[in-house]
């Protein structure tokens, strides 16, 4: 396995930007360092810790006391598959979904609107589109009560 094959390459993007509708989920210092195909951040924190942030739920989550500590556990059950996506990434490649500059797999239907990780619920994305669209549900919705209905209305 080649672990690039998993993740976007984040040169000449403005990462600050992209990810300034995610500033109250997100802490507010940390180093990106890797960015899987969907669009997950895996982040160092000040303290040496590596997190993951799943952009479609808006959680983060502790994964490593240090980058080598993550070089371990990557390897360790089915991690690098849950972390990298590496079984859907492989089915959307096979199906010719191929990702364009600037893009990662993104969500017709966000999960938290209903859809799922089914690989016909994913496409080509651009990463601004991906990040804000994500972002602005959340922030719209993170203080429903769980299982409340969402209506969406798409503009006319």
């Amino acid at each position: 396995m080649n672990l690039h094959d998993y993740l976007l390459t984040q040169e000449a993007r403005d990462w600050p930007k992209l990810l300034a509708g995610w500033g109250r989920e997100l802490p507010p210092d940390f180093t990106l360092w890797m960015v899987n195909r969907l669009g997950d951040l895996i982040i160092v924190l000040p303290d040496g810790s590596v997190a993951y942030f799943d952009v479609a739920l808006a959680k983060l989550e502790r994964l490593a006391d240090s980058k080598d500590h993550f070089a371990t556990l990557i390897d360790e059950g089915d991690n690098a598959d849950g972390w990298l996506a590496i079984p859907l990434i492989d089915r959307l490649v096979a199906a010719g979904i191929r990702l364009g500059p600037g893009q990662c797999y993104g969500f017709k239907i966000p999960p938290i609107l209903g859809g799922s990780y089914d690989d016909s619920n994913f496409e080509p994305t651009d990463l601004a589109v991906h990040y804000g669209l994500l972002a602005d549900i959340h922030r719209q919705t993170r203080d429903l009560p769980d299982g409340t209905k969402i209506e969406v209305v798409v503009g006319k």
